[in-house]
């Protein structure tokens, strides 16, 4: 692909910059260097791991046509096969590195939250299951995660929770995961078999850069308390928990994730810089007249963008109108094909 060879280059040259001591003195600009360094280097194994496929394509087609073995022939023409599935892969997924180079305003970071909505404990359950189900594609994505609040039910489900995931086309994979989620299965507490539905809302927003927001300390109100939920009887010896609220909009945010009241300001702080920054966007479409297409609504069964239909083992996005079979497998984290099939119709 073109463009490869001028980014070798660069990752050389960048090493010889990263190797100068005088750059210790200036720490913002060794950060950006890291980070142009590891992107490179994302881009670079890519290439090699494809480079590496195409090399095996070319030894099997050459077992094929010296056609000496039959059995080597067959093994060698399945294997080709299978060789340029992944090929079409890599080539698809170095082209995605390469874009996100010619858009370097692209999002790198978002806060997810997912929320219970009708269907009370099940939908709890559900949250967590959606939660789980994030954090297994985050994983194999490579994203990093931090869960910023949460709040649990007596039964191990989650009321809502807010968590970030930054990292490569974080934002490109997850921003059409926002919507009503319906979800159709026998919970387990249920004795007669009956089927229930429920649903939980996500909604996916883009965390801003500190420049974006400015907050002035005496807008703010901070209430400490003390944590609830799992960790044992050591969440409720301390007032960790905090609860911030920005007194000219009337936003309260809270965070009790860690046991350490600072590292939960800093979550508090972080959720709050993202919800005044939807706020001011919400303002400005308004006042020159648009219309904002509202991600999760009142999170009511009919306001759906997809159903989980656990019975049936399917899942069925009704912005496409496509439907894929495979849930355990889905719920588990591979819901890769279906993100791509919603970014390919920008649903």
């Amino acid at each position: 692909m073109a463009g490869l060879k001028k980014i070798k280059q660069e990752y050389q040259v960048i090493l010889q910059q990263l190797s100068d001591p005088e750059l210790v003195s200036n720490w913002e600009k060794g950060e950006e260097l890291l980070k142009r360094k590891n992107y490179l280097e994302k881009i670079i194994e890519k290439d090699k791991e494809l480079q590496d496929i195409k090399n095996k394509i070319e030894e099997n087609k050459s077992i094929i046509s010296a056609g000496e073995d039959k059995e080597l022939v067959s093994l060698a023409e399945t294997e080709l096969s299978q060789l340029k599935d992944k090929e079409n892969t890599l080539e698809k997924e170095l082209r995605e590195l390469l874009t996100e180079d010619e858009n370097p305003e692209q999002p790198k970071a978002i806060m997810v939250e997912i929320r219970a909505g009708t269907g009370g404990e099940e939908a709890a359950l559900f949250v967590t299951d959606l939660f789980k189900m994030y954090s297994k594609y985050a994983q194999t994505q490579g994203w990093k995660q931090k869960v910023l609040d949460s709040r649990t039910t007596g039964l191990g489900g989650l009321k809502e929770i807010t968590f970030e995931l930054a990292g490569s086309q974080v934002f490109s994979k997850m921003k059409y995961e926002g919507g009503v989620h319906r979800v159709q299965r026998v919970p387990e507490t249920e004795k007669s078999g009956r089927i229930h539905t429920s649903t939980a809302s996500v909604a996916v927003l883009v965390k801003p850069k500190k420049a974006e927001i400015q907050i002035k300390s005496d807008d703010l109100k901070t209430d400490l308390y003390r944590a609830s939920g799992p960790g044992g009887q050591y969440v409720n010896k301390r007032e960790t928990a905090v609860r911030i609220t920005h007194l000219p909009t009337g936003i309260v945010v809270t965070s009790q994730t860690e046991r350490n009241q600072l590292q939960n300001k800093e979550n508090a702080m972080s959720i709050l810089v993202v919800k005044l920054l939807e706020k001011k966007e919400e303002e400005a479409i308004r006042k020159i007249g648009g219309e904002r297409k509202e991600q999760i609504g009142k999170a009511k069964r009919a306001e759906k963008i997809r159903t989980y239909n656990f019975p049936q083992d399917r899942i069925t996005d009704h912005r496409i109108k496509k439907s894929f079979h495979g849930l355990e497998a889905i719920m588990k984290g591979e819901i890769g094909p279906l993100i791509e099939f919603l970014r390919k119709s920008g649903s």
